[in-house]
């Protein structure tokens, strides 16, 4: 430790006057410097090297979990426990850019409508891809206010398959994103459950007459009950946390390609999650398909 401490700092300070102060031996100094590093070091360096891209790929988003978990998976990088991967992050100062805490949102009802009932009933599996879709609404912060973002998430893969961004809270940004759903998705209506909160936009005539022409069979969250929704809440936890709290957006637009950014290059192609067995929606409907197909 005192050979690194004078090598570290021997542009400060005359390496001659170190080795006086902490009682070592020039000769003894020199001999360690020229001395090849040895196995348990080089690969300590290859170590830290590799948790520094799996960090920086990941938007500085991934924890010490995650990049063990994408050690294991990348060829060309030096696998290592999560410990290991811990003390790396902890020496190069890394660590997630993720503050914890977790707060749903919720929408205004319409009094006047009848939202359908709870099938879902918080069973947030499926076993095939448009078998249980799931929606929500959420804010983001922009210089002039405030901008929606709504989604339609698959439960089966945890894919984001339609979005849509309005300044406005009205029924068409709910629509715009169940249109791209059903045009990017081309779902069997009659297989597919639709799950969403008891917001007005989706209890609007307009928005139950296209799941009806579909033949989309319709659920809904009780009152009160925002775990019923739980793994669209959690997106929104996860975009707000690992994203867009950590951005400035000015317009709507610059809003829009910052969603665009995390949805399409980062979450659905890359993240790793823990639901998926630390794989990213894409690959594990890419794993599914030849099942599918058989």
């Amino acid at each position: 430790m005192k050979h690194a401490w004078i090598k570290k700092h021997r542009d400060s300070f005359p390496v001659a006057v170190m080795c006086e102060v902490l009682d070592v031996s020039k000769s003894g100094y020199y001999a360690w410097v020229d001395r090849p590093p040895s196995p348990r070091t080089q690969r300590g360096e290859r170590i830290r090297e590799s948790v520094r891209r799996v960090h920086a790929d990941s938007h500085g988003i991934y924890g010490s979990g995650k990049v063990a978990k994408q050690l294991a998976k990348e060829e060309g990088l030096e696998r290592a426990c999560r410990n290991t991967v811990a003390r790396a992050m902890r020496q190069m100062g890394l660590k997630s850019r993720v503050s914890k805490g977790f707060t749903p949102t919720t929408t205004q009802a319409d009094p006047t409508k009848q939202p359908a009932p709870n099938l879902l009933d918080r069973d947030f599996e499926a076993t095939a891809p448009n078998q249980k879709w799931v929606t929500d609404i959420t804010y983001l912060a922009v210089a002039q206010g405030w901008v929606y973002l709504a989604v339609v998430l698959d439960l089966f893969s945890r894919k984001i398959v339609g979005w849509e961004i309005s300044d406005s809270l009205a029924t068409p940004l709910v629509a715009g994103a169940l249109r791209r759903a059903i045009e990017s998705r081309r779902p069997i209506g009659a297989d597919l459950l639709h799950h969403s909160d008891r917001g007005c936009q989706y209890t609007s005539d307009a928005y139950q007459q296209t799941l009806r022409a579909m033949g989309i069979t319709c659920s809904m969250s009780r009152t009160g009950e925002c775990y019923d929704n739980a793994v669209a809440e959690r997106f929104f936890w996860s975009l707000k946390h690992e994203w867009t709290n950590h951005e400035a957006y000015a317009t709507q637009e610059t809003a829009r390609l910052g969603v665009f950014k995390y949805i399409e290059t980062f979450y659905n192609r890359e993240r790793l999650h823990q639901s998926l067995g630390f794989k990213s929606p894409d690959q594990f409907e890419t794993e599914y398909a030849p099942v599918l197909a058989a």
